[in-house]
């Protein structure tokens, strides 16, 4: 995403079964280091997952050593899409479509530190609490899993 400092790339982590956003993660460079912050954070907010399958593209950051690592310091399962079909990772790459119309829809930003608060705005407030899903009968992730956990 292109800001008037430069580019800031972003990783995310979703939830296939409530399709919320769980991690992510902001960097002006696209590293091993970005992609291991956003797998963090999901980490933490689900708190010792089990039987979790991580499915990434194929790109340099998540077929690096420190991401490997992390996903078999915690008994995680990687899956990485098929080469050069972004099919495989259809959720995430949706995902980027709702966040460009939705949040960004052409807008210049100053600064990096704008459009990081823009993003955590449109992810922690509005996607994961009110944004509808098809695939979670018509409830936002929030509302999905606060249903599923009753």
């Amino acid at each position: 995403m292109r800001t008037d400092e430069g580019w800031l790339y972003l990783a995310v982590v979703i939830d296939l079964r409530s399709r919320a956003v769980i991690g992510w993660s902001m960097s002006p460079r696209m590293t091993a280091q970005l992609a291991c912050d956003a797998l963090q954070m999901a980490l933490w907010r689900r708190r010792r997952p089990e039987s979790v399958i991580v499915h990434t593209d194929r790109g340099g950051q998540y077929c690096s050593g420190d991401y490997q690592a992390l996903l078999k310091r915690h008994n995680l399962r990687g899956s990485m899409s098929a080469k050069g079909y972004c099919y495989d990772n259809a959720c995430v790459e949706s995902f980027f479509h709702s966040l460009k119309v939705e949040c960004i829809h052409g807008e210049r930003f100053s600064s990096q530190e704008i459009m990081r608060a823009t993003v955590f705005n449109y992810i922690e407030s509005d996607y994961n609490r009110w944004r509808r899903h098809s695939a979670c009968g018509g409830l936002s992730p929030e509302q999905f899993e606060n249903h599923n956990l009753a």
